[in-house]
């Protein structure tokens, strides 16, 4: 089971209440008296709660079960959830983080009590978060104070950030910045590595170009052959007139009179 932490538990009952209830696999019962969610503190205008991963993965999607009262759907404290963000983030702090998820609908009613976000990114720290600002206007079934009732917040993705597909089995592209890619699609979130370019970072630079990006123009190769994809040397040596290892200086600027 994950750690996880909350900033306002609720007085007294962090062993029935507390973060940790949100990780536990358990939430059959979901009123408060089944001690299987999370409850924050009453009279907060700012929920905050997170689950350390224990270290960088890549993260598919999230499987979100509110606190229902044992209510039939939406269940009885929609109106606390509503409003709600997830972050995902490499410390504590959401301001760090990527925004993945605001719950924006405006029908009373909503959100259901149980969420599937996609979450396609790398971190550490799932961070959910409500609040309610003052002078802000909400819809008027929005409660009057931000909550965090948590009955299990699951995560899924890959453990590994280098890898991705729907069994963790492929990795990514070497040429990935930082070996880093998207779970689902594989393509590489932070760049490439010069002298690659591609969704996946995969193909090498061509049609003359080399370098960061592919930006870099290639000198004058012999036979106007494509010069190396990283460094830009031309492997086949350089046309007349030209020298270098790059192919880019004129002869004429070596001639020496005497």
């Amino acid at each position: 089971m994950s750690p996880a932490w909350q900033e306002h538990g609720y007085p007294g009952h962090s062993s029935d209440w507390g973060a940790s209830k949100a990780v536990d696999g358990k939430y059959s019962n979901r009123s408060v008296w089944g001690n299987q969610c999370t409850l924050s503190a009453n009279d907060q205008v700012r929920a905050k709660w997170y689950v350390d991963l224990g270290r960088i993965v890549s993260i598919s999607h999230i499987h979100i079960y509110y606190r229902t009262g044992n209510k039939p759907s939406p269940g009885a404290f929609y109106s606390r959830f509503a409003g709600f963000f997830v972050y995902i983030s490499n410390d504590t702090s959401k301001d760090n983080g990527i925004e993945c998820f605001h719950e924006i609908q405006k029908n009373n009613g909503t959100p259901t009590e149980n969420q599937t976000i996609s979450c396609p990114f790398d971190g550490r720290y799932v961070i959910y978060y409500n609040e309610r600002r003052a002078g802000y206007h909400y819809p008027d079934y929005y409660s009057a104070f931000a909550f965090n009732e948590l009955c299990e917040f699951e995560v899924y993705g890959c453990p590994n950030s280098t890898y991705y597909g729907k069994y963790c089995e492929q990795s990514c592209s070497d040429s990935c910045l930082g070996q880093r890619c998207n779970f689902l699609t594989g393509n590489c979130l932070m760049g490439c590595s010069s002298g690659y370019e591609g969704p996946q970072c995969r193909q090498k630079c061509d049609g003359g170009m080399f370098g960061a990006t592919c930006s870099q123009k290639c000198g004058h190769c012999y036979g106007n052959t494509q010069c190396h994809h990283i460094n830009g040397t031309c492997q086949a040596g350089c046309s007349a007139g030209y020298v270098g290892s790059l192919c880019n200086n004129s002869k004429k600027n070596y001639i020496v009179n005497v």
